[in-house]
């Protein structure tokens, strides 16, 4: 009996220890899930000051966004280019109009080839070694174009420019959009076409003054010194966290977010994600048109559609033909751009996570519409009628330049904002090269054919792209949702609902 009594008093203790443990083990994962840690209550308080570390903009998120966007830079250069040196290349390498619209739409075309592989490139390299190889192809492009002699080193230079640039169009709103606080990456990502404009302003400014060769030279540079920047930041934690690195993971947080702040919820969050997103494997091209990934998947082609078919791309490559054709002075009139085209952005960049995503995009695209109205009528009263001859060089500039300003203000970046956040981890490689890829291969036909229908009936062009302004106000009311101030894992959790 004595050994009876003892067997249950040493299972009862037994059983009690157990319980403890478990008690003690669930109050330890209720800490872990919400990122809390036993701290004093001084320490607590100053943590919900901080209203935890995922809000925090810290010097190096600012840094590491900076130093990302600079690539964008790279590619204004790239896209300002051909406007500036237009009259240059063409007398000397006696090129033909039709040589010249290849030579100016081969970027597009180079990045056409370049966003087809950008999804896989970034998924295997990782979005940091990834740029690095963005810049190894802009940097060939650049010397090939200032020492090129005629005008199949001039198509190559160009081409491999493009490659470069339509790599990069993928990989920074996708790093930028992984890093930044969810409170300020709209503002972040925007800044992607802050640079842009950056970029293509300067070569719009002095273009106009500096031979093309040398302007090529001044393309060249800030791509080196963007390549000895990107080894001072941050791998993505969300990529690390999708390659099983969970230390760098947490490493890289801890990096973006401060050395003070617990990141234990956000780590865990987005493990957790990745995870359910990682159910069905790493997803095909072929099966992005399932029905869960649709609605998306329509809404990021869709944009990308709109926003090359509304013309920009050709505006702003043919900028200095425009002006021509309408008898305002090209020198004045990209210039006038230039001097615009930067504030505009930055104002975009400052009110995207004010105004939202959808207001944003709408607004821009109706006075994108109204722009490209104006020079539709504008250039239908000089090639039908021959009247208002002293009004159409004003059209033309305010046109101009209101398309291009508003282009920059929403639909530009937009965009690239809403790409990369809607798709999952799982699909962000086959969803994300796809839309890319429609981006670029709208945006070659458009600069290709440009030139051509410029003239044409310029009028009749520009009327087209008013129509498709129109109808984009229209696509983005019904379809596109509001992401502002919602994480990732938020935003993908909106769109499974919307399924089911």
């Amino acid at each position: 009996m004595e050994r009876q009594t003892s067997m249950e008093k040493g299972l009862l203790n037994k059983s009690l220890s157990i319980r403890e443990r478990e008690r003690k083990f669930r109050n330890e994962d209720v800490f872990l899930e919400t990122g809390l840690s036993r701290k004093s209550p001084r320490e607590l308080i100053k943590k919900a000051q901080d209203d935890d570390g995922e809000c925090r903009v810290t010097a190096s998120v600012f840094l590491s966004t900076f130093v990302a966007v600079s690539g964008s830079f790279c590619s204004g250069c790239g896209a300002g280019f051909s406007s500036g040196a237009q009259s240059g290349i063409t007398k000397d390498l006696s090129l033909s109009v039709a040589e010249y619209s290849m030579f100016g739409s081969i970027l597009t075309l180079g990045g056409l080839i370049g966003a087809i592989f950008s999804g896989k490139v970034a998924d295997v390299l990782g979005r940091k070694r990834m740029m690095l190889f963005c810049e190894a192809f802009c940097v060939t492009g650049w010397l090939a174009i200032a020492l090129a002699k005629d005008a199949l080193w001039l198509d190559c230079g160009r081409l491999l420019l493009g490659i470069g640039i339509g790599l990069f169009s993928y990989v920074i709103p996708v790093y930028v959009a992984e890093i930044a606080p969810k409170h300020v990456r709209g503002s972040f990502v925007f800044a992607n076409q802050l640079m842009q404009n950056c970029g293509i302003a300067l070569f719009f400014i002095i273009g106009n003054f500096v031979p093309w060769r040398l302007l090529a030279i001044v393309g060249f540079v800030p791509c080196v010194l963007h390549v000895s920047c990107i080894f001072f930041i941050p791998e993505s934690p969300r990529w690390l966290a999708k390659k099983g690195r969970d230390k760098d993971c947490r490493t890289a947080l801890q990096c973006l977010r401060g050395p003070d702040v617990d990141i234990s919820r956000e780590a865990n969050t987005i493990r957790d994600t990745i995870e359910m997103s990682e159910v069905d494997g790493e997803t095909r091209m072929s099966e992005l048109f399932r029905r869960r990934y649709a609605y998306p998947l329509f809404i990021g082609v869709g944009l990308m559609f709109l926003q090359q078919l509304s013309g920009s791309a050709g505006v702003t490559y043919y900028a200095s033909s425009l002006f021509q054709k309408g008898g305002f002075p090209s020198a004045v009139g990209t210039s006038v751009i230039a001097t615009m085209m930067v504030p505009k952005a930055m104002l975009g960049t400052i009110i995207v996570d004010k105004l939202g995503r959808r207001t944003l995009l709408m607004a821009s695209c109706a006075a994108m519409g109204l722009s490209a109205l104006l020079l539709s009528v504008s250039y239908g009263f000089q090639q039908s009628f021959g009247i208002l001859p002293d009004l159409t060089p004003i059209f033309t500039c305010i046109g101009v330049l209101g398309h291009t300003v508003t282009f920059a203000l929403g639909m530009g970046g937009l965009p690239w904002i809403i790409m990369a956040e809607i798709f999952p981890m799982n699909v962000k490689v086959s969803a994300g090269t796809l839309v890319t890829v429609t981006n670029w291969l709208f945006g070659w036909i458009v600069t290709y054919t440009f030139n051509f229908m410029l003239e044409w009936n310029a009028s009749g062009m520009f009327f087209i792209f008013s129509m498709v302004s129109a109808f984009s106000i229209v696509f983005v009311y019904f379809l596109v949702p509001e992401t502002k101030g919602r994480s990732l894992e938020e935003i993908q959790a909106l769109f499974s609902n919307s399924v089911q």
